[in-house]
């Protein structure tokens, strides 16, 4: 009798057991990726420019991100906005802005910039209150949009500032124009000689065009580019033949990149043609 009352009263556990093991498992709960995505889509590739370096780090601890960038951002009703922009490692920042075609000179405007808690954007706040932000990857800025997000489109790459670095191979030294768009160049009975001197410790290109002197801003950015500020300032002599200083201002305007040649040589060119001008370095 007691055997039965205990197969009775056992056979129920059993059933609740085994019932239990049927049911699926219990699925764990979904993880939100937004956090991951958003971080994800500020880190972004090397490729880019956002590249905001190893793990753990961020572009504000891992990139020598102090300096000055510059480039020629969109413009709806101009050929472009020449922007320079320099960031000092106390916070401070200058930015000016020349709409090419419209102003003869470029706005500049002073303020702070903050950092976003990821250290891979910075906002710069302007004196009257005007906030931009910007992505700062390896040696480049990346302009966001009003809402704090990447541009697309045909127009997105064009919204990237390069930073400038030194190149003291063709920095501090005094070239001499020797060719000028494939012809030789000599100075003449009533003209001196073309010369160009690249000044690191101002970023500004002086020298001598042949009749008159002239003075502008350059910047040189890594893969041998380099560009010229288009507000070079030049005095305004007279001359008997002006023919090769005017070529040597209109060669500066449309220099990209440089080159040395294995004699020593400075070649100013654009894209991958033939040199533009050729230099000698004086003694």
């Amino acid at each position: 009798m007691h055997c039965k009352q205990l197969l009775i009263l056992t056979l129920p556990l059993v059933l609740a057991i085994a019932c239990s093991r049927d049911e699926p498992p219990t699925e764990p709960p979904a993880v939100d990726s937004t956090a991951d995505s958003a971080t994800e889509r500020e880190a972004g590739t090397a490729q880019s420019g956002e590249d905001a370096g190893p793990a753990g780090d961020s572009s504000r601890t891992a990139l020598d991100w102090a300096g000055t960038y510059s480039g020629v951002l969109p413009c709806a009703s101009c050929p472009g906005i020449d922007t320079r922009i320099t960031l000092d490692e106390d916070g401070d920042f200058e930015r000016s802005s020349l709409y090419i075609d419209e102003d003869p000179d470029p706005k500049t405007e002073t303020g702070r910039f903050s950092w976003n808690n990821a250290g891979s954007r910075i906002t710069l706040e302007s004196a009257d209150g005007g906030l931009q932000q910007y992505l700062v990857g390896e040696n480049s800025l990346i302009q966001l949009d009003r809402s704090g997000e990447r541009v697309t489109g045909d127009h997105a790459g064009q919204y990237m500032l390069h930073k400038h670095i030194n190149d003291p191979a063709i920095e501090g030294r005094r070239w001499r124009l020797v060719e000028l768009r494939g012809q030789p160049v000599a100075a003449g009975e009533n003209a001196q000689g073309a010369t160009l001197t690249l000044r690191p410790e101002d970023a500004v290109a002086a020298g001598n065009a042949s009749c008159n002197t002239f003075s502008g801003t350059y910047a040189i950015k890594s893969g041998q580019r380099i560009s010229f500020g288009r507000n070079m300032a030049v005095t305004m002599k007279a001359c008997p033949d002006m023919s090769v200083e005017s070529a040597l201002l209109e060669v500066l305007q449309q220099a990209d990149n440089y080159s040395l040649g294995e004699d020593g040589t400075l070649s100013l060119n654009r894209a991958r043609m033939a040199p533009l001008a050729r230099f000698e370095e004086e003694s």
